[in-house]
Order: structure tokens, then sequence, then C-alpha cells
């Protein structure tokens, strides 16, 4: 399982590895890991410019350029700010650099950037405020040179907490990470800028990770596998859960059918869909394996309520008057509840926390939630995940790049899913899919981890074998058994 951390947690590792560990080995290792990756990725590359700022990630940019001249590479230095102010021990590697023959040449509006390859060590992770105007300058030239990048520790301009990037941010092509992932690579705009993503802990001990909490984990099949029990041959319906899916008002009968066809294709045992009655012939029709039932007021969702394990409340409920009556039903239930879409926009009218329920918000209902802004959500989603988590309990999963879920005691961030998901209907599969988890007796936070990666992975495999454009939710329903079956 892979950990992510925040920016105080990196340097809270690199304080503790300077108890055993002088800096400028340190460095020494950063330089030389980011060579030889220059050298694998790259073996064809004859000369590279290196791009190294006023910091110690400069000096990481330095020591590759004086390993990459001794290898017989065409190297040209650019650097910003004034060597004399460099701090140790970028400034010993700045003079092992010009001893070693590199030639480094002050950066100026009037540079002419060009060669195989490009590297970033401009400012890594020790971006404070906004940009100067030359390292903005340094940025937009070597974005300009549509040459491959390769970024030392994070692409200069990106926020390693926030995965916010300035304007502009390097865009790279591969971007090198020391020592650990810093959750801005992996979520908001990150995803954009980062490109291919490789960490190396830099040989640091072991233990020494142990002593430093990470920010949250990354999911992967390895973590959600085994979390589903084996089947007994002895098996009914019954054994696999109830769910009851409620939604689907006037003209949005489709939300809540990929609802409850989500949860039947991760296992649930029976689904039952509480919709208006005019829905009815069409839902039955496109999938009889769903019990659908016309509802007019709240009162009639009793006995339905009572025979549930789990409840999908949300899915094309509007907010109309017939919306309002059901969630009131609903919310006076102490079954587990999946909540989406209208479902989070009535709880943002009228604010209360549970334990008992999974919040599955996009950016924009959860800045609704906050009494926010979807851009406020974005500029630091894993704040936002935090806020949501402690104003409303139970379990939220903060849609979108790099999806983040926070439990009672963990966080975690999806690596999967690709742009062709931001489409109509995905986010109504993924609560029936956390429903028909939940149904078969996962908790509240192993059905979150597992239908959230499940989801990104039907959509990686969709988008393989059609490409991204034009991915439908219903696409994805197909590819929901095969990937449970190995869980």
């Amino acid at each position: 399982m892979t950990n992510l951390y925040s920016l105080a947690a990196i340097r809270k590792l690199e304080e503790l590895a300077f108890a055993t560990l002088s800096p400028f080995e340190l460095m020494q290792r950063a330089g030389q890991a980011a060579f030889s990756l220059l050298n694998q990725q790259w073996p064809q590359a004859k000369s590279i410019s290196v791009l190294c700022g006023g910091g110690n990630n400069g000096g990481d940019g330095y020591v590759l350029a004086r390993l990459a001249q001794v290898a017989g590479l065409k190297v040209k230095v650019w650097q910003l700010g004034e060597a004399g102010k460099l701090p140790e021990p970028a400034k010993s590697a700045h003079q092992a650099c010009l001893a070693a023959g590199v030639v480094i040449q002050p950066f100026s509006m009037q540079a002419e950037i060009s060669a195989d390859i490009l590297v970033d060590a401009l400012l890594g992770i020790g971006m404070k405020g906004k940009l100067r105007d030359d390292y903005s300058t340094a940025i937009a030239k070597l974005n300009a040179c549509h040459k491959p990048v390769l970024a030392l520790d994070l692409p200069s301009g990106l926020d390693a907490d926030t995965g916010v990037a300035s304007s502009p941010t390097v865009k790279a092509s591969l971007t090198l990470c020391f020592i650990g992932l810093k959750l801005g690579l992996l979520t908001g705009q990150g995803v954009d800028y980062a490109g291919q993503i490789i960490c190396h802990d830099l040989e640091l001990p072991k233990g020494l990770f142990r002593k430093v909490t990470p920010t949250c984990k990354v999911l992967d099949l390895e973590l959600c596998q085994s979390l589903l029990p084996k089947r007994s041959r002895n098996s009914h319906k019954g054994d696999f859960g109830r769910v009851l899916v409620i939604g689907g008002n006037y003209g949005m009968a489709g939300a809540a059918r990929l609802a409850g066809e989500a949860a039947a294709r991760v296992g649930a045992g029976l689904v039952t869909i509480a919709t208006r009655k005019e829905h009815l012939t069409a839902i039955n029709t496109a999938r009889p394996e769903l019990l659908a039932y016309g509802i007019d007021h709240g009162a009639q969702l009793e006995p339905l309520l009572a025979k549930a394990n789990v409840i999908a409340i949300g899915p094309g409920l509007g907010l109309d008057a017939w919306a309002k009556d059901l969630w009131q039903v609903v919310t006076k239930t102490n079954k587990p509840l999946i909540i989406d879409a209208d479902g989070l926009n009535l709880l943002a009218q009228q604010p209360m926390a549970d334990r008992n329920w999974i919040l599955t918000p996009h950016p924009g209902e959860a800045g609704r939630l906050l009494a926010s802004s979807a851009q406020a959500v974005q500029a630091d989603r894993f704040r936002a995940l935090q806020q949501l988590s402690q104003a409303y309990g139970g379990v939220v999963v903060l849609k979108g790049a790099g999806s983040l879920i926070a439990g009672a005691q963990n966080s975690y961030l999806c690596r999967a899913g690709n742009p062709g998901m931001a489409s109509a209907g995905m986010g109504d599969l993924l609560t029936g899919m956390l429903a028909g988890l939940v149904a078969q007796g996962l908790n509240l936070v192993d059905a979150s981890c597992l239908g959230v990666l499940l989801h990104a992975l039907a959509g990686d495999r969709v988008a393989a074998k059609q490409g991204e454009r034009g991915m439908l939710a219903l696409d994805l329903i197909n590819e929901l058994p095969g990937l449970i079956r190995v869980c």
C-alpha cells in the first residue's frame, strides 16, 4: 500500500533523516536518482538543459547536471538567482558542477532554451506565495519548448499539499518524487501537470517512515481484495442483502435505474427502486430484475424501508415537495444510507450529522454542504474533505480527479479513473455500487474504498477499449462483474 504525505510530513522525514545523514549526501542521492531515471527513460538523449532555482531543488539539478557532464552528454544549466546566495548544500553542488566543466548561464528573459530533455529543478516543494517574474518566465519558456520534461520532486508552480497549479506551472512528462509521494501530485490540478510519477525514497531507513503519519493511503486492488467473503454454494438472494434506491423524479428515471442496476451488478441480492409511478413501465422493461414501486408520498416508503438493509437516496430525486417528503421519512431511519445528488442538496438545506451514512459529493455539492463554493473546495480538496467529515460524520467520498475518502481512522485516495467519466450518470452508478457492497455486509469505509476503486477501474477498462470521449455510464455496467470477481 502506498502512502501519501503532506509537505509538513515530508519536512519531518527530512529532519529525521538528517540525524544520521548530511543534507549534502541526501542531495547527492536525489541527483543520482534523477540522472539514473533520465538515462533509463530517454537513453537516446544527447543533450539536456537544466533549469536550477535558488534553493535546494536547484541543488538537486546541479548534481544531475554534473553527472550528465561526466557521462558525456551535452549539458547546459540555466541559473535563476545569484550563486552566492544559494543555501548549503546547493552551493557546494553548484561549485562541483562548475568544476566538472558544466556551462552555467544566468537565466534572462532572452534565454533560448533547447535540448533533447529539459529538467525542472526550479522550485520543487519550495514554492512560497506568488511566483517571481523570472520564475514565471522560465516556466513559460520551458513549457513552450514542447520537449520532454523531467520535474524533480514536484513540477514547479504546483502546490505540494493542494494540487493547485500557479499560472504558469511546469507541464512535466515525468515527475521524480523524492522521499515520499506528495498529496498534491495525485489530486486536483496536480494530475494534469505531473505526468508519469515515480517515487524514490532516497534509501532512507524503513523505520524512519514509521515515525511519521502519512496524510492518506492510495487505494489498490491488493488493499481491497478479500473484503468480500466467499459465497456459500447453499446461498439465496436474501443472503446478499436488500437495497432500496429512492429517486427518479419526473424526467430522471434513468438515474434511479442506473443506481439500481449497479447495486445488482456488484452482487446485491435484491434491489428495489422507489420512484414516480409514471416510470414503472420504463424501468421494468429496461431491467426486469429490479423491483420498481410507484411512490406518491413518504408514508408509502415505510414497508420498503423496513425490508431494506441499506438505502440509497438522491439519484434523480429532485428538490420539489415530493422529494422533500421522501427525504424527511428516510432521514428518520436507522438503516445505513448512501446519499448523493439531490439528497446532498437537501442535506445542505438542513444540515445534520450521522455516523451511519456515506456522502458522495462532487465539488459543487461539497461547496453547498460547506456553504462555500466548488472553487473553494478545489483550492484545497483534502481540507474540504476533513471539513465535510467533521461537519456531517459517517464516511465522505469527495469525487473528482484523485477522489478522496475520509473514514473515522484513515483517509484514502483513488488514482484510477479518467476524464471520460465526466459524464451524466457516473455518480448514480457509484451510489448504487456502494449500496450493493454495504448490502453484502461490508462496513461503510470498506464499501467506499472498494466501490470507488472498482468504479474508476471500470471507467479505465472502457477507455482502453473505446477511448474516453463519448463514454456513457451504462458502458461501465458490463465491466463490473469481471472486476468484482477478482476481489
